[in-house]
């Protein structure tokens, strides 16, 4: 609906507006010094505010049409299903609904997710350490605040961590993401 709306404004007049405002800009780019830029910059400006006022006007009526049907009933059912519409592209991308296990088989249920999670982290926090990682490990040491000075992180600081981690973003080096350690719970404490 919002890509109808957009075609219905997008008219002829402000096609016309917005060409003229481009071809004045090219022209005053493509100027000399002196007056004649200056009075290819004037017409810049008011080929400009012409496109502005000619697309104002054209969304304002589109919208106009748009709120007076919006009253109607069959108006109302088209909030709905936009709000619907809406709602489902938010729901799939904070929702793991399947992934693969080691063979590639699909899985779907709950349970089964959440014991491939906690195998593949197993097998990636449990692997054997290579030359690669080790330096990587000394390099992050380096970095690292002395124990000392930050003292001993709690099961219940990294809980409200967790709280106050958003979804969708990755946290640290090892690029895994916030959804993940929500999802472990306990186990991945």
């Amino acid at each position: 609906m919002i890509y109808i709306i957009f075609i219905q404004w997008w008219n002829e007049e402000v096609k016309e507006k917005v060409k003229e405002k481009k071809e004045a800009y090219a022209e005053y780019m493509n100027s000399g010094e002196g007056a004649e830029r200056e009075i290819r910059r004037g017409r810049y400006k008011v080929a400009k505010k012409e496109a502005k006022k000619a697309v104002t006007v054209a969304k304002s009526m589109t919208f106009d049409r748009l709120y007076h049907k919006l009253k109607t009933k069959k108006g109302k059912k088209e909030v709905f299903k936009l709000a619907r519409a809406r709602e489902r592209k938010t729901k799939d991308l904070d929702i793991v609904r399947c992934i693969k296990d080691e063979n590639g088989k699909v899985l779907t249920d709950d349970a089964e997710i959440k014991k491939r999670w906690q195998r593949y982290f197993s097998k990636l926090l449990n692997s054997k350490v290579t030359k690669d990682s080790r330096s990587r490990d000394r390099e992050c040491s380096e970095r690292r605040p002395v124990p000392r000075i930050c003292g001993h992180i709690t099961k219940d600081d990294i809980k409200e961590a967790l709280k106050k981690m958003t979804n969708g973003k990755t946290a640290g080096p090892n690029q895994i993401l916030v959804e993940v350690w929500k999802y472990l719970g306990e186990e991945g404490l």
